[in-house]
């Protein structure tokens, strides 16, 4: 039975190449499949039985936690630096994006709390 491995939905281009040479390196078929034209399918890497993913699981897992601690390593050292992004930094970029996008949660705030401001008010 075919099993999902990896998903690569919203994963960085550099961490998905990593994955690939990870399992390469450790000699683990898997194929790939895309998330398809409009996003419905699932975009990851398989393997093709169990036995497979028993195997593979562990190398992912220890690169996973490898990863997670040189990214947290790379921003604390942006942070320390003064260069890590800033809220501001996004503004200045995109502003028009970045008003709409707080435009949007307001609307979606006020949509969420109407219904109790109204019966608080009867």
């Amino acid at each position: 039975m075919k099993k999902l491995l990896f998903r690569l939905d919203g994963v960085p281009e550099d961490e998905a190449i990593e994955v690939r040479a990870l399992l390469d390196e450790e000699q683990i078929d898997y194929y790939e499949t895309p998330g398809g034209l409009w996003g419905i399918s699932v975009a990851g890497l398989w393997v093709a039985d169990a036995e497979v993913y028993r195997r593979a699981k562990p190398h992912l897992e220890r690169y996973a936690s490898e990863r997670q601690a040189r990214v947290r390593a790379e921003y604390r050292q942006q942070v320390e630096q003064g260069e890590a992004e800033t809220l501001f930094d996004r503004f200045r970029q995109r502003p028009f994006t970045f008003l709409l996008t707080l435009a949007f949660i307001a609307f979606i705030l006020y949509l969420s709390t109407i219904p109790f401001m109204r019966i608080a008010g009867n």
